[in-house]
């Protein structure tokens, strides 16, 4: 979900190679209404660069942009470099991770600042393999890094994407629940040749699907491509595929951690036990979801009942 607002992409040679390409019907149309409607966030900007890039796409997964923003500029403003990050306990990161959700992502992101600053001097590598060699990136970060901070051409496939596909190109209301080789290869399929216009077709077709093409309620009369979209064309089918997974929290170990991390977030000391078992009222849930956070790192337990946010 990043790459500037308004980087150039209208050179004389675009529109060749926009018009040779698979897909190319879809190119124009997308980039233009991008063009026209892309929010303003700040890893788009030109002064972010790739740490901030990099930061936005861990931040973004699963988490809507408006929880993000703050964040994320607190985020920045205490750690400009990946080297800021390295340089601090893990648990920091777990701190100011706040209220995201999936704090596994905080771990994740020090761990590849940690080698960004020992591998690559400190500098976010642009080579795609370097990139997905970090830890905690994976074939998605790595693409969306690679095209958005640095203007290469790579399918980037999130939710957003492969439901824009999955109505525009293929028929059908949603995509699978996973993502398969068949998206992947329509994704390859329907990139421009060009690079920067590739980098702002992943971008522009990123946006259309948060704002447009949405998982409930889409604005067909909104969408550039609404002419061209075959489950429009088809009278928008309902989906006949495996039931879409829901996202529930209220009751689950995942609120139950989330209150955990909550006291240890909020506390510059060690928290004893008692502290962490006021915070739920069933005993064995709550050790299982404690047991979980040390299990993944995100917990230190400490002699005399006591724990913390890791330092290592």
């Amino acid at each position: 979900m990043t790459a500037p607002t308004k980087p150039p992409h209208s050179s004389p040679a675009r529109a060749d190679v926009v018009a040779d390409a698979p897909g190319a019907d879809l190119h124009s149309p997308v980039i233009d209404w991008f063009d026209d409607h892309a929010r303003d966030l700040p890893w788009r900007r030109p002064d972010a660069g790739a740490w901030g890039v990099m930061v936005s796409e861990f931040m973004l997964q699963q988490t809507p942009v408006n929880r993000v923003l703050p964040v994320y500029e607190q985020w920045l403003a205490r750690w400009p470099r990946p080297a800021d990050l390295a340089e601090e306990a893990p648990g920091e990161a777990v701190r100011a991770w706040g209220r995201l959700g999936y704090p596994r992502r905080a771990l994740r992101l020090h761990g590849a600042a940690a080698a960004i600053t020992e591998r690559h001097g400190g500098d976010v590598p642009s080579d795609h393999a370097q990139l997905l060699a970090l830890p905690g990136i994976g074939e998605y970060t790595a693409a969306a890094v690679a095209s958005f901070a640095y203007g290469q051409r790579h399918a980037v496939l999130d939710t957003n994407v492969r439901r824009v596909f999955a109505r525009a190109v293929t028929g059908v209301q949603y995509p699978p629940n996973a993502t398969t080789a068949a998206e992947r290869k329509l994704a390859r399929a329907l990139l421009p040749d060009d690079e920067p216009t590739a980098a702002r077709w992943a971008a522009a077709s990123m946006e259309l699907g948060a704002l447009v093409c949405t998982a409930k309620n889409e604005t067909c009369v909104r969408c550039p491509i609404a002419a061209q979209c075959a489950w429009r064309l088809a009278g928008k089918p309902a989906h006949d595929g495996p039931p879409r997974r829901g996202q529930t929290y209220a009751g689950t170990d995942r609120q139950v951690r989330g209150k955990l991390l909550a006291v240890l977030r909020d506390a510059h000391t060690p928290v004893p036990q008692a502290a962490l078992d006021r915070v739920w009222h069933e005993p064995v849930q709550r050790a299982r979801a404690l047991d979980g956070l040390v299990a993944d790192g995100l917990v230190e337990p400490l002699p005399g009942g006591l724990y913390r946010l890791p330092l290592t």
